[in-house]
């Protein structure tokens, strides 16, 4: 009997557009010989849809219609499913067995809608909800992997309150980390807010964008080297790393649209051109990264690599990345022997492990 697989995808999330992307790339690689697909769309103002249209219509954001049928989790009966409210006024009740939320950012990958599953007794796709929520916040990621000893940025965390009095943080900052810098929102995705910063000018334009997106704002030393990226999938206990992808961006850093863009001239190098044992060592990393986060189901590591200082240092930890045709989770996966289809199939089966 095939596993009914519900897609979610959408929401609230300023990576709204590359949450259907993906989506639209899951839907047409799962195996329709194991699995059943139930899809919901979630707008950009929150509302869910049971969505029954041509999947064909989701990358370019034109699945939404007025005939859709609302839609929400079902609580308090521990059981995966979906209720539907039909034109008369009654709820028609939809089971399935595993949640995929195909979700980036805020809503999706922050630990919100984990926790909304963990209540609803719903076996779903990823990571839970600590490592969700502290993998979403750079912060916090940044005191977790220190705690762990895993070689990173040095920083400098500047939060809205911060601003009565900037200029003791801007001093902070020229004294710790010195120019260039990167600022980043602490709590978005995809390269979105983030800026280089060479002088104070900058840095005080960047600090502005940045808190466009967020409350809290990270501030990061340069790092030189090889910017490269490491996929892990497994359960507790048995976690394994891909081989290593290089990026050379083709921008003065990897922006959203060097992420997302098929017109893209960033190159992207599988493996990486690493020497074998840095390469090892990231691989190494990276397991110990997504451990360190009580992670399951699947991340996305990434690390500045800069074989001249002899230096491998953690970046960041992408707990739900991008599964586009283009993104580099599935590429790193198929590189080290996992097809694009096997491993969804492989994570669906890792969410029905206890």
């Amino acid at each position: 009997m095939k596993k009914k697989v519900c897609v979610i995808f959408g929401g609230e999330s300023t990576e709204y557009e590359v949450s259907l992307r993906s989506a639209y790339s899951v839907i047409e690689k799962l195996d329709k010989d194991k699995f059943e697909i139930i899809t919901v769309g979630i707008r950009k103002d929150g509302k869910w849809f049971l969505y029954d249209g041509s999947y064909d219509d989701i990358p370019g954001d034109k699945w939404y219609n007025d005939n859709l049928l609302p839609v929400s989790i079902m609580h308090g009966h521990k059981e995966s499913a979906l209720l539907a409210l039909k034109p008369d006024g009654t709820y028609e009740k939809i089971e399935f067995d595993v949640a995929f939320p195909v979700l980036h950012g805020k809503n999706g990958e922050d630990g919100t809608i984990q926790g909304l599953f963990e209540l609803a007794g719903i076996k779903y796709v990823g990571v839970g909800v600590v490592a969700s929520s502290v993998g979403m916040d750079k912060t916090f990621t940044k005191i977790i992997f220190e705690n762990a000893q895993i070689p990173q940025a040095k920083w400098v965390t500047i939060a809205k309150h911060d601003l009565k009095d900037l200029d003791s943080k801007i001093a902070q900052i020229e004294q710790k980390l010195g120019y260039p810098a990167f600022v980043k929102p602490a709590n978005a995705g995809s390269s979105i807010g983030i800026g280089k910063a060479k002088n104070k000018d900058e840095l005080l334009k960047c600090i502005d964008e940045a808190f466009k997106f967020d409350r809290k704002i990270l501030v990061e030393e340069f790092l030189t080297g090889h910017e490269v990226e490491c996929a892990v999938i497994g359960n507790r206990g048995n976690i394994k790393a891909s081989c290593v992808g290089e990026i050379v961006a083709s921008q003065e850093f990897y922006t959203y649209d060097a992420k997302y863009s098929a017109s893209s001239t960033s190159e992207l190098y599988i493996p990486a051109k690493l020497k074998d044992e840095y390469a090892q060592k990231v691989r190494e990393y990276a397991i110990k990264a997504f451990e360190a986060l009580d992670g399951k189901g699947l991340s996305r590591v990434d690390f500045f690599v800069d074989e001249e200082k002899k230096k491998v240092c953690i970046n960041e930890i992408n707990t739900l990345p991008g599964f586009t045709s283009i993104s580099m989770y599935p590429k790193l996966m198929e590189a080290s022997g996992t097809g694009y289809s096997e491993l969804l199939t492989r994570l669906i089966e890792i969410a029905q492990e206890e």
